[in-house]
């Protein structure tokens, strides 16, 4: 079992001490997001798991922990996405040279091939055009080589509820989003594509796309998965069998996995982030949370089911018409 920590929040970053204390119990209650009802008991025990993925934007206060990981035998790798926004679009992260040093702190301790560094999502606009994505691209990738084997890259995706959120955010700071996978564009993708390529060979970078429904291996980048099995495989010397997460979208090729994240409750409240739905509900969750607790938001003493019919957990886009937790 591969467990994702997670798509839905940054356990990293603000539920760390939370995480370990399930590992020291052996186990974590994950509810179904489309019916809170309904909740499953998950071994997190060393001999049923066999990889965890953190996902995060600030791995800082999860690093010391790392040992008991270690000590206790789990394999894990990073998804570190690290991009350079306007306040705009990241309103609530460390300065980017302190994300950088993290970076680079966190590939010395653990090695290079266990972090993936993640320049997403691409947001093509008035404020964020090609070039401003390019120069940042080249800078971050000159300061990370050496201490990563690859980045992937996606486009933002402009999901119903991230386009609502998104018309009001232009309309506020009079500013353009552009869809620069639409054929309209495809020129312009092509040579930006081409540029991402060659800065990316020149930090020993490969470079891939994620969950994107534009082929850009005719540029050398391919479509590959965040949740690798080929990667887990030869990072841990391991033999997992693929199988495609049904609950993703289309066009991602993760692994199948187990998230122990909740949706609204990410602390950096990022604007294009399809998990919260409003400040106010992300507040309202963290102030229930429990580093104690069996699930990550709030508590839970009921009973547990082993087989969930409910409507499927998707971890992308229209996920977010759900009850509030």
């Amino acid at each position: 079992m591969i467990i994702s920590a997670s798509r839905r929040t940054d356990i990293p970053a603000f539920y760390g001490e939370w995480f370990i204390n399930r590992i020291r119990e052996g186990y974590f209650y994950r509810v179904n997001p489309f019916n809170p009802k309904q909740v499953k008991r998950i071994s997190l025990l060393p001999e049923d798991v066999d990889v965890i993925v953190f996902w995060t934007k600030n791995p800082k206060n999860m690093m010391r922990n790392l040992e008991i990981l270690d000590q206790l035998g789990y394999n894990y790798y990073f998804q570190y996405t690290l991009n350079d926004y306007p306040k705009l679009f990241e309103a609530k992260l460390p300065s980017l040279e302190e994300r950088i040093d993290t970076f680079i702190e966190l590939s010395c301790k653990i090695g290079n091939s266990k972090v993936v560094w993640r320049y997403d999502p691409i947001i093509i606009s008035d404020k964020t055009p090609t070039e401003y994505h390019i120069e940042r691209f080249e800078k971050i990738s000159s300061q990370l080589k050496g201490h990563a084997e690859r980045v992937v890259i996606s486009f933002l995706d402009m999901y119903a509820k991230l386009n609502s959120k998104f018309k009001k955010i232009q309309h506020e700071n009079n500013f353009k989003i552009y869809d620069i996978a639409l054929p309209s564009y495809r020129e312009r993708l092509i040579n930006f594509a081409k540029e991402l390529k060659g800065i990316a060979d020149n930090a020993n970078l490969d470079v891939f796309t994620c969950s994107e429904k534009v082929d850009l291996r005719e540029y050398g980048i391919n479509h590959r998965s965040c949740i690798d099995t080929d990667l887990i495989n030869r990072i841990f010397n391991m033999n997992i069998k693929y199988k495609k997460d049904k609950n993703q979208r289309e066009g991602c090729l993760c692994n199948e996995s187990v998230d122990v994240g909740m949706y609204n409750s990410c602390l950096h409240e990022c604007s294009y982030c399809y998990a919260n739905l409003s400040h106010k509900a992300v507040i309202a969750n963290f102030g229930k949370h429990d580093m104690y607790s069996g699930i990550l938001i709030g508590s839970y003493d009921g009973s547990v089911v082993e087989d969930e019919k409910a409507k499927v957990e998707n971890d992308e886009g229209e996920q977010l018409k759900i009850p509030g937790l």
